[in-house]
């Protein structure tokens, strides 16, 4: 009985310090790429949307999502595919918008009947086999659509919908293998907590219990209610802590339990991993490789404001002038915006001519730039990982910068497009505030990675100053 008592403590320490190595460390990173598969698959909406193959769904802002829940996947007919796969997307994204947002990722919530559901909105759009032979109907029919508007997109759209299938790929498998081992970990943390709400309880009767299996049994089934409320009762779990309590192998049984269970080994990782400092600093840049969806989306946006813009001058004057210039061969003049920036620091306003075609061009070469090394097979990836690491840093460093200055102009642009259309057109502006605000979380995601690879060097210098090896 005693010796009972002391594994059932040991057990039961051991899956609260993999619990908290859960809370802090490998569920945000379930969460994080549960934002960019968001990110992601909200750029192939979008654009077919754009295309006219799916409708959205008039009723998605007055649906109150609280749960997981996986969009319907019975057939349907064809001519209904465009209303019916617009209100399935649109079901599938609202739902990881809530997850993004508003779900907390913890291992008290993220219970085995929740895990269920979250495996069962992955399989509901197969990413990761993205195929129009797809034997699934909602990835079938998605595939066959993008698939087809990517042949009458122009190279840059089609090579932005790429990219963002890739990494919507990428992050489904990546949650896939993590919520397989945390499976493994869930149905432990269930039993650890029979052990201690329902075992170790003062009505839970020992000396009965552990008489054979099935009296043991018979107590946890007595008691189970009291200690564990509405939470179901797995009969192949609760015959897992049987047998680690009187099975003929219970004491393998229970050392490897408590071997599986240990943090150590993860956090030696962790500490190998920080090691690699270039690495670390490419990682920032792969951040970075993440933006140029957020950066086409952008510009396209301010094209169409652009357009907007430029049909309030459409005089006949106007079309001669254009005429002529066609005719001739004359380049168009240079368009400058008179934006107003605004200092974040001191509040004091200014106004800057912003050249129109160059900042188009500008996010342009930033788009090609950053989807260069996106992957780390790439060539420009490689190009840049055969660099000296400290080349590298300030390669980052210049480019964050860089992209901390397109912020501002950015933002200025949008309340410069809002303000410059007639009344008229103004329903017909597009504002920037979210896709800034994706792109910006994007850089700052970058910034910390730049951030922390530059305070280990710091370190590793002043250790080296002290005499200190690492």
């Amino acid at each position: 009985m005693e010796n009972g008592n002391n594994f059932n403590e040991s057990l039961i320490q051991a899956v609260d310090a993999k619990a908290q190595w859960y809370d802090m460390e490998e569920l945000p990173r379930i969460l994080d790429n549960y934002r960019l598969l968001h990110t992601c698959i909200k750029v192939v909406f979008d654009f077919l949307v754009k295309k006219a193959l799916i409708t959205p769904d008039p009723y998605k802002l007055d649906k109150k999502i609280s749960d997981i829940k996986s969009p319907d996947s019975v057939q349907f007919v064809e001519n209904e595919r465009s209303v019916v796969m617009g209100q399935r997307f649109s079901d599938y994204e609202s739902t990881l918008d809530f997850l993004c947002n508003y779900y907390k990722f913890s291992v008290s919530q993220l219970s085995l009947s929740n895990i269920k559901k979250l495996v069962d909105l992955n399989n509901s759009i197969s990413w990761n086999s993205f195929s129009a032979n797809s034997n699934k109907v909602n990835t079938r029919v998605l595939a066959t659509m993008v698939f087809s508007a990517r042949q009458n997109s122009d190279a840059l759209t089609s090579s932005m919908i790429n990219d963002n299938l890739s990494k919507a790929s990428q992050a489904q498998n990546e949650i896939n293998s993590a919520l397989k081992e945390y499976t493994d970990f869930q149905k432990e943390w269930y039993k650890a907590q029979i052990r201690k709400t329902v075992i170790l309880s003062a009505n839970f009767d020992g000396n009965k219990a552990y008489a054979d299996p099935a009296s043991e049994l018979q107590q946890i089934k007595k008691n189970f209610a009291a200690g564990m409320g509405k939470v179901p009762f797995y009969n192949e779990l609760v015959d897992e802590i049987i047998q680690e309590d009187q099975g003929e192998k219970k004491n393998e049984l229970q050392k490897r339990l408590l071997a599986k269970l240990n943090v150590s080994s993860e956090a030696d990782k962790k500490v190998e991993k920080r090691i690699d400092t270039k690495a670390l600093i490419m990682g920032a840049l792969q951040v970075l490789g993440s933006t140029p969806s957020q950066i086409v989306a952008i510009a396209q946006k301010i094209q169409e404001n652009h357009d907007v813009l430029e049909s309030e001058h459409n005089s006949f004057m106007d079309k001669l002038k254009r005429a002529l210039r066609k005719a001739f061969g004359i380049a168009e003049k240079p368009l400058f915006y008179n934006i107003i920036i605004v200092d974040q620091t001191t509040g004091a306003k200014r106004t800057e001519k912003l050249n129109y075609q160059t900042f188009m061009t500008d996010l342009a070469t930033k788009s090609r730039r950053y989807a260069s090394v996106a992957q780390p097979n790439s060539p420009g990836y490689k190009k840049i990982m055969s660099m000296p690491e400290e080349k590298i840093a300030e390669f980052v460093s210049a480019q964050i910068t860089d992209c901390n200055r397109l912020m501002v102009h950015l933002n200025s642009l949008d309340d410069y497009f809002k303000s410059a259309a007639a009344p008229a057109n103004k329903s017909k502006i597009k504002g920037l505030k979210i896709d800034i605000t994706t792109l910006k979380n994007s850089i700052v995601k970058a910034n910390q990675q730049r951030v922390e690879y530059t305070s280990y060097i710091e370190e590793e210098a002043q250790m080296k100053r002290l005499g200190i090896s690492g």
